[in-house]
This record gives structure tokens, C-alpha cells and sequence, in this order.
């Protein structure tokens, strides 16, 4: 026979299988066993020696050693197996008995330590087969049981309370930690049989049987309990119990581990002299007195952090609250759990997408703005080919001057310093070049080439090499919209309390931002971008796709000539700083993240200013300023519904046009439909209008109008909304309502 043994520590548990031949000489059957483990992917050694197969084992440490016992002369396999015990599986090979012969007993190999006999046959096939058998059975078995002895040592060690009960909730074992937190002696409750688990009057009935129905369908509970402790007392934890399903599907064990979340009065009183750390402890390290009362903390990764001196704000957070539910009564610590999920997660400013009426324009436009696409494959992809930057047509080259502007440009800019100032009589006077001569102007107002240290001849060319890369075919994302919102930013600016807040260079950082902020717009939206596979999806790995572009593409053509490099003079140091701010801005002007910069403007710039009467040491700081800037772009980027009625119904309609043909384009190509309900023969203008102003302006301008003090701002969205509404009653879905 051929005697197996299963070591106790094998390298099965490292991801591969050893198996240790010891065989005299080599023959057929040896051959036969290499060759199966070789098919099987186990190593093998093979040993000639009983010396040789000792030192092998103890330098390896085999899962399964086969040796032959065909030739008692060469060696004594069953005093070989006897000398070393650890292996998890000893074969012995015999040979095969006689016809006349009666089969002999297994039991002198057995005691012997052996697992198996296997009777002599070298075909290949035979031996691969015994050796998964064995590696199925036995050794996978004795993996599992050497695998529990290290779960219980890890228990015994654990701080935190361990109980596993039956499902007749006797207890089957307790650990060290659960016996000192509940005030027994070590060993105590596991010296005694069918010790029932103790409860507490304290825990609602309806509780109890909550937890039960969970645990009876093969579900884990988690979540405050009242535990009984030796003496009487009740203690509160935070309790996980974890059911474990046994053959058949039935419940035969329950795994509970408790973390003490308050401590009762005479714990209290027999440990306010001792030394203890202020505040509450993390559910994931509690401490445990030991019988000498002695306090002995768990020393975790997470312990660690929790002492690191740079904290993060939500850190300090989680533990004032974790310190508040010591002291505090079931329902309001229940609670303050719930906080404590949502804390942790990433998305604290981000609300669930979704509207509760499911709004299809609200739930199109969340879509279409707030996602990067849908992520679904399309066998006939739109790609966007690589543009080159434009160049300025050659009655463009000289530069334009202020001096140089025509009356009837000159007389349309006189009030553009007015909210009202109607950037579309502009765009008709310029013959759609408004960026350049509104630039030259704002610009000139605010000394930006004074702060730039850079020539107007500089500056002009600059805005005119901007706006040609600007495509006047679109018909939202032009260079009107890039003036309109340059106006808009130059009107806030001048706004008493954004004007206290920002630096001259935040104030040239946000003209700047706002005039390249769309630059080289394709008229479509970041979704349609990463739908259709465009290089700019890619270039970008389909995150803040355009943005990206919009922020790297102005520098490019920024830094490319001396002529329009309007950056060439500064100070390194200044520049980086101006182009940070730059880019910080345009950024934020991808709505995924617009929730996140409003909350973050509400509570750190809104809240704090109304608790305050003064407000200059609030919105100096660094953090703030960016808050400011980011929000102040925001606003001046979607703006139109704050517009004078006329101007609003005109952006309303080149906006709607410009998602209408988007949506023409994906069915052309096959691609998915990011905003359906932006069909033109279907599409209501005033619901879309209702649904954008509901849940994207009307909170985001009523913190700016708390900060800036915009009244005129929100009276004509007031009235804008109520000419929205009032088209919606009469189911009308033109911009205008028919003539009388």
C-alpha cells in the first residue's frame, strides 16, 4: 500500500498543493504518481532516504506524503510515519494480494498515523484520481479544521465581546472579552451546559422579536441591544448577530458581537478615578476590563487614525456624535446612527437624482447634465475628431482698440453695467463677435492689463483669438454666451460684499474664467460626449470631459504666441496662482458637482454670515474665497432665467434648439438618448423651463441673493417662472404664447 498522512501546516493554505514521494527506488508506480501530480498542478518532491524525506518535510512541510510500504528491507514505513506526526495525510502503498489471500485489516496502518492505503497501480490516471480525492477530502477537510483552530485562538484574543448561541439561544461559547464586559470569571460560562443567554428588561419586546424574525430568515441584525450583565445591570451595545445555516438550510448557530456603547452606574462608579479617554470609543474598538480591573484598549488601524493629530473635519465630527450617544436615550442614539451612515458616505452634498413627482423634463435634465453619460456601448460610435485651435481670419489680424469701436457698438455697450444690458443687440451690432468688444470694455473697467502687466494691443488679440475658437454655428454655446456670462460676472464683482471678499486677483482670475469658460464648445452635451467615444471623452477618461478641455484649450491658445499671450509678464509665482484660480473655476461649472458647491456655499459662507453681524473674518479665508468664486461663475454660467423676460425666452429657445439637435444627432447614430423629452416635435419648453428653475436656480440664487443682495435678479425670476407657468395651464409648448 501506498500510506497517505495530511500535515497540520501544509502550503495548501499559500495557494498550491506538495506532495513528498518517499520511495527506495524509482519504478512504474512512483513514475505514475509523479506524472498524476504534474497533471493536477501539485509539486512534488521524492525522497529516497527515510533522512532524506525528514529533512524534505521539515524544509516544506508537504500536505500529503505517500510512501512505500511494498519492500519492508528498504525501509519501515510505519516507523517513519510514526516518527513525525504533523503531515495531514499519510498514503502507504501495498501491493496487490494474492487470489487465495484474505484482505488483511487497515489497522495497524491507521494507528500507525496513516489515512489510506492505496493498493499498487501505476496507471496514471488511477493515481491523479486518488490524489483529487484526497485533496478534496481529507486535506481540504483537516485545512478547515486547522483554519477554525486559528478562528477561536483570534477570538480568544478579540476585545470585543463574542457570543455564539444555539438557535434554542443557549450559549455554545463566549470569549474571554464577553465574559469580562458582563462581569463573570474567565471560563465561568463556558464550564456550565444549556446556560441560557441573558436578557434585559430593558429591550422593548417588540425588539426581541424583530431580531428573532431576522435571524430566522437567514438575515443579520445589527443594532442597539440592552445586554444583562452577572450582576443585574443592563449595558447598551452595539450588537451584529450573524446567523449560521447549516445542511439542509437550517439555522444552527447565531454569532452575536457586542460593543458596549454606554456604560451602567456601577461601572461608573468603580472607574471615575481610573484614567480614561474623553469621549466615546469607535464601534470598532471597545474596551474590556479584565478581572485585576485594569483597562486594556484594542490597538487597531482604526485606533491609530482616530489618534492621528491631522484630523480630518468629518472625523471630529463622527466622534462628538459617537461621544453624544453615550449618554443619550435608544430613540435619539438610533438616530444619531442613521447620521452616522450618511456622514460616511463620499457624496455628503449630492442629493439622490430623482424628483418625487418623476418629473420626466427634471429627471432628462438630471441626466443630461449631472451624469457623464450612460456608459452604454453603441456598435456605431460618433467620434469627434481632433480640431485644430482656429485661427483669426485675416480682416481680423490687426487689433481691435477701444478707440477703434464703432458708434453704434459704442452706444449698444453704454449701459452695460446695467443687469438689463440685452447682449443680443450687441450680438447683432458685432455681427456675433460681442466677446471681443464687451472683453475690451469689462476689461478695461476692471485694469486687468494693468494687474497683467500686458500691452491692450496684447489683451485685443487675446479676446479675438478666444472668441474664433468659439463655433458661432452652436446655437447656445457661442461667444454670446461667453459674453453674456462675462457680463454677468463683471455685475457681481461689483457687488459691495463680493467686492469685500475677493482679491484683484480673484477678480481678474473670474473674467478671465468666464470668458473661456466654453471655448471650443461642440454644442453637446459631457453625457453625448462619452456615449459617442469621442476623443475627448477618452483624452479625459469621461470626466469633466468639456470643462477640462475648455480650462486646458484656453492656456494652449493663450501661451502658443507672444502676440495674444496675455500671462507672459507676470511673476511665476502669481501665474500659477492666477491659472489655478482659473481652472478652479471653469471646473466648476460642470453640474455634476453643482449640489456639492451650493451646500458648501450655504454652510460656509450663508449660515456663518447670518449668525454674524460682521462679516470680515468669515469670508477672507482662503477655503471661502474659492466658495465665492465658484459660486459667483455658477450663477453667471446659468443665469438666463434671472434675465429681463425678452432676454430669457431667447435663451430659453436657443437652448432648447441646441438639445433638440442632439437628440436628432443620437438617433441619427444610433447612440443613446441622453434627455428624450428633448424631442422637437414633442418637447414642452415650458415644462423643461418649470423643471430647470425648480431644481437647479431657485435654490442656487436664493443663497447668491442672500450673499450678493440681488433683488432685481430675483424679481425677474419671479416673473419669468410665472410666464412659464402660466404657458404650462394653457398646455402650450412654444415659447410664446399665439397672438391674440
Amino acid at each position: 500500500s501506498v500510506l497517505v498522512k495530511l500535515p497540520l501546516i501544509g502550503s495548501s493554505v499559500c495557494g498550491f498543493f506538495q506532495v513528498l514521494l518517499v520511495f527506495a527506488k524509482e519504478d512504474s508506480q512512483s513514475s505514475g504518481f509523479c506524472w498524476a501530480c504534474e497533471r493536477a498542478n501539485f509539486r512534488v518532491t521524492v525522497a529516497r532516504t527515510p533522512e532524506s524525506a525528514l529533512h524534505s518535510f521539515l524544509e516544506k512541510h508537504h500536505d500529503l506524503i505517500i510512501i512505500d510500504h511494498r519492500h519492508s528491507r528498504n525501509f519501515d514505513a510505519e516507523a517513519l510515519c510514526r516518527y513525525r506526526t504533523p503531515p495531514p495525510a499519510y498514503v502507504t502503498l501495498t501491493k496487490p494480494l494474492w487470489p487465495d489471500r484474505e484482505e488483511a485489516t487497515v489497522m495497524p496502518l491507521l494507528s500507525a498515523g496513516f489515512n489510506r492505503r492505496y493498493v499498487e497501480n501505476p496507471n496514471v490516471m488511477a493515481c491523479y484520481n486518488e490524489l483529487i480525492q484526497l485533496h478534496h477530502g481529507e486535506i481540504r477537510s483537516q485545512i478547515k479544521l486547522r483554519a477554525c483552530n486559528a478562528i477561536f485562538t483570534a477570538l480568544e484574543q478579540s476585545q470585543d465581546a463574542i457570543e455564539i448561541s444555539s438557535e434554542d439561544q443557549l450559549i455554545q461559547y463566549v470569549n474571554p472579552a464577553y465574559e469580562s464586559v458582563m462581569g463573570y470569571q474567565q471560563g465561568e460560562l463556558m464550564a456550565k451546559e444549556n446556560v441560557e443567554v441573558p436578557k434585559s428588561e430593558k429591550n422593548k419586546p417588540d425588539l426581541l422579536e424583530s431580531i428573532n424574525n431576522c435571524i430566522r430568515k437567514g438575515k443579520e441584525w445589527q443594532g442597539l441591544y440592552y445586554a444583562k450583565k452577572k450582576n443585574g445591570d443592563s449595558v447598551q451595545q452595539n450588537v451584529k448577530i450573524t446567523p449560521v445555516i447549516g445542511q439542509g438550510g437550517d439555522l444552527q448557530l447565531c454569532v452575536c458581537v457586542c460593543v458596549c456603547v454606554c456604560v451602567s452606574s456601577s461601572d461608573i462608579q468603580s472607574s471615575k478615578h481610573k484614567d480614561r479617554r474623553k469621549g466615546s470609543l469607535d464601534v470598532r474598538s471597545t474596551t474590556s476590563r479584565g478581572s485585576d480591573g485594569s483597562s486594556q484598549r484594542r490597538h487597531s488601524s482604526m485606533a491609530r487614525i482616530h489618534s492621528m493629530t491631522i484630523e480630518a473635519p468629518i472625523t471630529k465630527v463622527i466622534n462628538i456624535i459617537n461621544a453624544a450617544q453615550e449618554s443619550s436615550p435608544m430613540p435619539v442614539a438610533e438616530a444619531l446612527d442613521r447620521v452616522l451612515e450618511i456622514l460616511r458616505t463620499t457624496e455628503l452634498y449630492s442629493p439622490q437624482l430623482g424628483t418625487k413627482d418623476e418629473d420626466p423634463h427634471t429627471n432628462d435634465l438630471v441626466g443630461g447634465l449631472m451624469t457623464d453619460g450612460l456608459r452604454r456601448l453603441s456598435g456605431n460610435e460618433y467620434i469627434f475628431s481632433t480640431k485644430h485651435p482656429h485661427h483669426l481670419p485675416s480682416h481680423l489680424t490687426t487689433p481691435l482698440s477701444l478707440n477703434d469701436i464703432p458708434p453704434r457698438v459704442a452706444q449698444t455697450m453704454e449701459n452695460e453695467d446695467s443687469w438689463d444690458f440685452d447682449i443680443f443687440s450687441l450680438e447683432a451690432a458685432t455681427m456675433k463677435r460681442p466677446l471681443t468688444y464687451l472683453g475690451l470694455k469689462i476689461f478695461s473697467r476692471f485694469g486687468v492689463c494693468e494687474f497683467l502687466s500686458c500691452p491692450e494691443a496684447t489683451l485685443r488679440s487675446w479676446l479675438q483669438v478666444i472668441e474664433a475658437n468659439y463655433h458661432s454655428s452652436n446655437s447656445y454655446h457661442n461667444s454670446t454666451h461667453a459674453a453674456d456670462v462675462l457680463h454677468a460676472t463683471a455685475y457681481f464683482l461689483c457687488k459691495e460684499r463680493v467686492k469685500q471678499s475677493l482679491d484683484p486677483i480673484d477678480e481678474v482670475a473670474a473674467l478671465i474664467a468666464a470668458t473661456v469658460h466654453d471655448v471650443d464648445h461642440p454644442g453637446r452635451t459631457n453625457s453625448f460626449l462619452c456615449n459617442a467615444g469621442s476623443e475627448l471623452a477618452i483624452l479625459y477618461n469621461d470626466t469633466a470631459v468639456l470643462e477640462s478641455h475648455h480650462a486646458a484649450l484656453a492656456f494652449q491658445l493663450s501661451t502658443r504666441d507672444d502676440k495674444c499671450n496675455i500671462f507672459k509678464n507676470m511673476e511665476r509665482n502669481e501665474y500659477r496662482s492666477l491659472r489655478q484660480a482659473i481652472i478652479d473655476m471653469v471646473l466648476a461649472t460642470e453640474m455634476t458637482k453643482h449640489f456639492e458647491h451650493v451646500n458648501k456655499f450655504v454652510n460656509s459662507i450663508n449660515k456663518p454670515l447670518a449668525a454674524l453681524e460682521e462679516n470680515g473674518g468669515i469670508l477672507m479665508v482662503p477655503e471661502n474665497r474659492i466658495l465665492v468664486k465658484r459660486m459667483l461663475i455658477k450663477c453667471a454660467d446659468i443665469s438666463n432665467p434671472c434675465r429681463p423676460l425678452e432676454l430669457c425666452i431667447e435663451w430659453a429657445g436657443r437652448i432648447s434648439e441646441e438639445y433638440f439637435a442632439q437628440t436628432d444627432e443620437e438617433k441619427r447614430q444610433g447612440l443613446p438618448v441622453v434627455m428624450p423629452v428633448f424631442d422637437r416635435n414633442t418637447c414642452s419648453i415650458p415644462k423643461s423651463q418649470i423643471s430647470f428653475i425648480d431644481y437647479f436656480i431657485t435654490d442656487m440664487f436664493d443663497a447668491w441673493d442672500a450673499f450678493a443682495d440681488l433683488p432685481n435678479l430675483m424679481q425677474h425670476l419671479d416673473n419669468n417662472f410665472k410666464y412659464w407657468k402660466g404657458l404650462d395651464e394653457r398646455k402650450l409648448h412654444t415659447l410664446r404664447p399665439p397672438p391674440e
